[in-house]
């Protein structure tokens, strides 16, 4: 799928900055800080264009904001947008990259009567496949 399908499939407006910051999310094959996707974009847009496209995108659940502690927060397309499913993470301890792991899905919990989950994250902390390969 393309960023510009994408946004139509949500009813956002096609613009130059959410299709470079999904078309940056997209292309790389682990998730990204603000930082590095607006590294990607250069200084195509200003700083309040950038911000705004970009809370857009996660406001409207198309980007997922994946925690991995108080230092790390990284990005990726949220599969929500593309598919159904949740999904765990996994946060290289020696990298610092976060990759989804679409074939680990996530199922809700059973919850007290009375509580409503809006979402459930998992994160799986260790060494990618990559940095096992160098230990």
């Amino acid at each position: 799928m393309k960023p510009g399908e994408i946004l139509r499939q949500h009813n956002l407006k096609r613009t130059h900055c959410r299709e470079g910051i999904l078309a940056a999310v997209m292309q790389s094959d682990s998730a990204l800080s603000e930082h590095e996707i607006r590294e990607q974009l250069g200084e195509k847009f200003d700083r309040t264009t950038f911000y705004r496209s970009f809370k857009t995108l996660q406001d409207s659940r198309i980007l997922h904001k994946v925690v991995v502690d108080n230092q790390v927060v990284k990005y990726a397309l949220d599969q929500m947008a593309v598919t159904s499913a949740q999904h765990a993470h996994f946060y290289c301890e020696r990298c610092d990259r976060v990759q989804c792991l679409e074939q680990v899905q996530l199922s809700t919990p059973l919850l007290p009567e009375g509580f409503k989950s809006n979402s459930a994250d998992m994160i799986i902390k260790g060494l990618c496949n990559h940095c096992t390969r160098s230990v």
